[in-house]
């Protein structure tokens, strides 16, 4: 088949990320990162002419894409190299070590000292990183010299030296950087606690140093020292795009598998990352149809082996989702992690899972928009606590200024569309004045005393544009037809978007991005929309038969002639003599050009007459 880059572009996400190229025998030929997935992959073709000619050879021969979303840019470089010195796709230029990165080492130590280096030793000492930027990582050095004063020197510190006044401070005391536990001038308890917020600093938790230099900028400031306030500025604003701890290479995790999965009703979907040395070397996501309901515990069981049989994969750490009861080697853990690296790596396999599932059920609705509509109706039934799904939906919304002209509008969503054949508007006839609960309450009953009278299907759902006053208005018409327990009927606010059940004291809260409030919101404007368009139809047409009805010898029926010809009073007047003589005589064009101050073309209306 034929490899259709429009089609494979729709599926990418505008996200950070890691993209693979793959040839016609389905050989991984290129690795990417990108900032924006979508942007950079779409550029290969758009451009292709732009390209120089080993890229455009490249190009055709991609016969598929695959992509990782990982949640930084400094992750997709990583994961990139991590991809590269795996595979060593042909058309990549070979990235250096990862044992070239720089990373901050707490050397495992009496007093220990903190510091940059690029070769990682295994000696029980703490590393963090590696970090992509080494300026970026000099800045958090330069911060944590800042807040904490901590000795630089590579002397041995044991107790035993120190009580023996081996060593004597050094200038870095006189400065201030220090404050010398060589001669015993801090405690190694009060080292400890500064090496405490340190770790938290380097594992994310910046926040203490993000307010001291609030704190410092402020002062300088205050202090007019402009030139020290905007050095700490710029060092904020590098700070919060720090990432001091990345989800794709740990150097605290060695060998690990890691497995997350979604489903819906007939597929599931499960991811796969594979992690070797700390760093991940392979992503996959797969599908699974359901043939019998399965559990996602049992489909997970199932996937697991199949895909480490697939990638052969050894390791003996699992990290899953939830607990999974599988008997048999002693020697594989599974783990559900609750915080730290394992916990990241989890989120990002889930992540990925999420989007792949999503985007996959958006092509299966393209193929079957029937599937979409039942998605959409079973989601409605199960956020609206319905007892049938909603596959008929009404909307009463009422319209009025100040009391005058009141209408009421009635919009019909059938499959969660509209049925713009079925809405209906409703000039209100009993009440006098601005009351929007009597307005409400006639509307209901008038619209379902005719359903009743001409044995028509009720809605499932009734959807009132209003709060706890308008829907108990609604219910006392429903309760005097006596059907109000033939159907749901819910009132909506404007201010929160809280959703009123009839006898709930509360309000419910929808998620904002769900697809159920989408609908309940395209409901209610809808209804708002047609209301408005017809209150403003009848208020201009009752201001303009007001008018024309003052002028002597225009009776109501030349009125409604007017009214069908021009549409308005302004129109009206506006209009020539000529125009005029088509729906009034001689007499009424007088009588009209008199009422308006105005004098006829007495040469016109004679050739007319």
């Amino acid at each position: 088949m034929e490899f259709n880059y429009k089609k494979e572009l729709t599926k990418i996400p505008h996200k950070p990320g890691v993209y693979q190229y793959f040839d016609k025998d389905d050989t991984l030929i290129y690795v990417g990162k990108a900032k924006n997935l979508r942007n950079r992959v779409g550029s290969y073709f758009v451009n292709e002419n732009q390209l120089n000619s080993k890229t455009r050879v490249l190009v055709r021969k991609i016969n598929r894409i695959a992509f990782t979303i990982v949640d930084t840019e400094i992750d997709a470089w990583l994961l990139e190299n991590n991809l590269i010195k795996k595979h060593q796709p042909r058309y990549n230029v070979m990235l250096k070590d990862d044992k070239t990165y720089p990373w901050i080492v707490i050397k495992n130590e009496p007093f220990p000292r903190i510091f940059w280096t690029r070769k990682y030793i295994k000696d029980g000492s703490r590393y963090y990183g590696p970090y992509a930027s080494v300026g970026m990582m000099h800045i958090i050095l330069d911060m944590i010299r800042e807040l904490f004063p901590l000795r630089t020197c590579n002397l041995s510190l044991t107790q035993e030296n120190i009580a023996k006044g081996k060593f004597k401070v050094c200038l870095e005391y006189q400065l201030g950087n220090c404050l010398g536990p060589c001669e015993g001038y801090q405690s190694e308890e009060n080292y400890d606690q500064n090496l405490s917020d340190i770790k938290d600093i380097l594992n994310g938790k910046i926040a203490v140093v993000t307010n001291r230099l609030k704190d410092q900028m402020n002062a300088a400031v205050q202090q007019m020292d402009f030139e020290g306030a905007h050095k700490f500025k710029v060092k904020l604003d590098k700070l919060s795009n720090y990432q001091s701890k990345s989800t794709v290479v740990s150097s605290s995790i060695t060998n690990v598998d890691v497995f997350s999965i979604a489903s819906e009703d007939n597929y599931a979907f499960v991811n796969f990352l594979k992690v070797v040395n700390g760093v991940v070397i392979q992503t996959q996501t797969v599908e699974l149809k359901k043939r019998l309901d399965e559990t996602n515990e049992e489909l997970l069981a199932i996937a697991i082996p199949q895909l480490r049989s697939r990638f052969r994969s050894h390791s003996r750490e699992i990290i899953v989702p939830f607990e999974l009861d599988i008997e048999g080697n002693e020697d594989i853990k599974f783990l559900v992690p609750k915080l730290g690296d394992k916990k990241k790596l989890l989120e990002l396999s889930q992540k990925n899972v999420a989007y792949f599932k999503k985007e996959r059920l958006l092509q299966y609705e393209k193929l079957n928009p029937e599937v979409k509509v039942e998605r959409i109706l079973k989601q409605m039934q199960k956020d609206l606590r319905l007892p049938q799904l909603p596959r008929h939906i009404e909307c009463f919304d009422n319209s009025n200024i100040q009391g005058n002209y009141p209408v009421s509008a009635i919009v019909v969503f059938k499959d969660a569309k509209p049925s713009k054949k079925d809405y209906r508007h409703f000039n209100v006839k009993t009440v006098e004045g601005p009351n929007d609960f009597a307005t409400m309450e006639e509307a209901v009953f008038r619209r379902y005393r005719r359903l009743l009278d001409e044995d028509q299907s009720l809605p499932q759902l009734v959807i009132i544009d209003g709060g706890k006053g308008q829907l108990g208005a609604a219910l006392k018409s429903l309760k005097l037809l006596g059907i109000e327990k033939q159907m749901t009927v819910i009132g909506i606010a404007k201010r929160l978007e809280e959703l009123y059940y009839p006898g709930d004291q509360y309000p419910m809260y929808l998620d904002k991005k769900s697809e159920t409030l989408k609908i309940i919101q395209h409901l209610r404007d809808e209804a708002h929309r047609f209301g408005i368009t017809f209150h403003r139809n009848q208020r201009s047409r009752k201001t303009f038969v007001s008018e024309l009805d003052n002028i002597p010898g225009i009776g109501k029926v030349t009125v409604e002639k007017l009214l069908k010809t021009f549409k308005s009073v302004k129109k009206t007047r506006e209009a020539s003599d000529e125009e005029l003589m088509k729906v009034l005589n001689l007499k009424q064009l007088k009588a009209l050009k008199s009422y308006f101050g105005e004098k006829t073309d007495e040469s016109k209306t004679k050739n007319l007459d």
